[in-house]
């Protein structure tokens, strides 16, 4: 009986390891909401959807709200992209407005047309 249940305790274990697989943890520190943070989120929002749909969970930090987090996660510059799953951790500053340079920073490869 002990055999079973550590079986199925593997397999569990196993089963959720593959689930978490190509899913991504995403946290966008941005200051308040200037212009160049709402272009930040407009357009992680907007690569997310399209290449990561259903994958994805994306946190939006704002540093002016919890100053603090900026501290805690070393972000120097805002905003600032954390990609903390899938390994290895990435981080990207800017407007995210260069796809190429979000997709590439995230290990996503770019559909062809």
């Amino acid at each position: 009986m002990t055999e079973d249940f550590s079986a199925t305790i593997l397999e569990l274990e196993e089963a959720v390891r593959k689930a978490h697989e190509g899913f991504y943890q995403l946290r966008l520190y941005v200051s308040g909401s200037s212009p160049r943070s709402t272009q930040a989120v407009t357009n992680v929002r907007t690569i997310c959807e399209e290449y990561l749909p259903g994958r994805y969970n994306l946190e939006v930090v704002d540093l002016y709200q919890q100053p603090g987090l900026a501290s805690d996660a070393q972000v120097l510059a805002a905003p600032t992209l954390v990609k903390e799953q899938p390994a290895p951790m990435r981080r990207l500053v800017g407007d995210m407005s260069d796809e190429d340079k979000v997709l590439f920073s995230l290990h996503i490869v770019k559909r062809e047309a």
